[in-house]
């Protein structure tokens, strides 16, 4: 027996957090397959011993343990395929939902020992999965964030390389397992908007300049946890870094699916469409870029399947007359009309003061001729007092001497 430390490659590293060692036999493939991918593909970091892998070969079985970090979080060579101009990824979504053994059937070729990694994430996977997966999409997710044994490339890393770098007809082989992998992401639950952070370990600030449109192909693992970038098992805090602050709108949280079941990752999908807000260094050799996730107008990602949601629904505009403001106006409205008709039906229901009968005392004694008086035009007393009955308006400024006096003189 060969006592072998294994160390985590792959283009791009990931997460963080311990978790638990965890031992799992299975029979092995072959292991004398040839791995022309991976010998096509050079490996790009190689980790720390200590933070390692650890196996133990024999011809019949291997033992794997978790490792105490996994490697998606950190593109330690960079962001390729950002603002080169490639297809969309269509043409995976006609095949076939299939098992995760059937779907990967394609990939046995291209991954090294792939039924050995396939039976560990099944064997790690609830025969009743959270958030109404499928026991084969729920291990679909998990296989995509297990680490594979140096010095071969895990299949996350095979994947996103294709998607960022190679023409749409080598992603191929990939479409079964997209279809189940997608089809389990997308039934995922969006997080709520909330900014996530990716790192990259050298300098991109020149790359992605403020108003830049930039696109993500590749599945990109992120954290909300600044301080997991930090650590000394990522980025660390010397050396060249560039921080990705990304304003994510669709992101979906795999850890109930994953393989490092204490990570709290982000993945954002494929065809990530972005701009570039602003970006600044807070110290020489750091570098932080601030993306702004946008929803695109064409299709960069076929849906999985019929009625499936990429982005959270849109919230339905409300009409005019449902908006909380205009609302307001209208009642404030209808009661100033509602106060008007009561104020005019008050002052409409005066009565005029009645005109003086026979029997007044302060009725003049010469009745008749006031009535005479009344009648000359020349005197036109309603523009001095307005409109008003002739006896109230007499009987009002006239006393009877002063009355009789005045209607003797215009009548003679």
């Amino acid at each position: 027996m060969i006592d072998t430390t294994i160390e985590c490659n792959g283009e791009e590293i990931n997460d963080h957090q311990s978790v638990q060692a965890l031992d799992f036999q299975a029979k092995s493939d072959s292991l004398s397959k040839s791995d022309n991918q991976n010998t096509k593909l050079k490996e790009e970091c190689t980790i720390d011993d200590s933070n390692a892998i650890k196996a133990v070969k024999d011809t019949d079985t291997t033992t794997v343990q978790k490792d105490s970090r996994n490697n998606r979080l950190i593109a330690v060579a960079g962001v390729t395929g950002i603002h080169d101009t490639l297809d969309p990824v269509i043409g995976y979504a006609a095949e076939p939902l299939l098992p995760l053994h059937e779907a990967c059937v394609p990939l046995s070729d291209i991954l090294f020992n792939l039924s050995f990694y396939i039976e560990l994430a099944l064997s790690e996977t609830s025969q009743e999965p959270p958030d109404g997966l499928t026991v084969d999409e729920s291990a679909a997710i998990r296989l995509y964030t297990i680490e594979w044994e140096k010095p071969h490339r895990s299949l996350y890393s095979m994947l996103n390389y294709t998607l960022k770098t190679a023409p749409r007809e080598e992603l191929r082989p990939y479409f079964k397992y997209m279809k189940l992998f997608l089809t389990g992401l997308v039934k995922l639950p969006c997080v709520p908007p909330l900014t996530v952070w990716r790192g990259v370990a050298k300098d991109l600030s020149s790359e992605f300049p403020p108003g830049t449109l930039v696109t993500w192909w590749a599945f990109s693992s992120c954290t909300c946890a600044l301080p997991v970038l930090e650590n000394n098992m990522y980025l660390g805090s010397e050396g060249e870094r560039t921080l990705f602050s990304v304003e994510a709108i669709n992101g979906r949280t795999v850890q109930a699916h994953s393989h490092f079941v204490t990570e709290d990752e982000i993945l954002l999908l494929p065809g990530t469409r972005m701009e570039v807000q602003s970006q600044f260094s807070p110290a020489r050799d750091l570098h932080i870029i601030h993306l702004k996730q946008i929803k695109p107008t064409e299709t960069l990602l076929e849906l999985p399947f019929e009625g499936a949601l990429l982005y959270p629904p849109e919230s339905k505009k409300k009409p005019w007359y449902k908006k909380k403001r205009t609302i307001f106006e209208l009642a404030l409205i209808v009661i100033i009309c509602i106060a008007g008709i009561i104020v005019g039906a008050v002052l409409g229901s005066r009565r005029p003061p009645p005109p003086p009968n026979d029997s007044d005392p302060n009725k003049p004694d010469n009745f008749e001729q006031m009535k005479c008086f009344a009648r000359i035009p020349a005197f036109n007393y309603t523009k001095m007092y307005g409109e008003m009955d002739d006896l109230t308006f007499y009987s009002r400024v006239l006393n009877a001497s002063e009355f009789s006096t005045l209607a003797e003189s215009r009548i003679t």
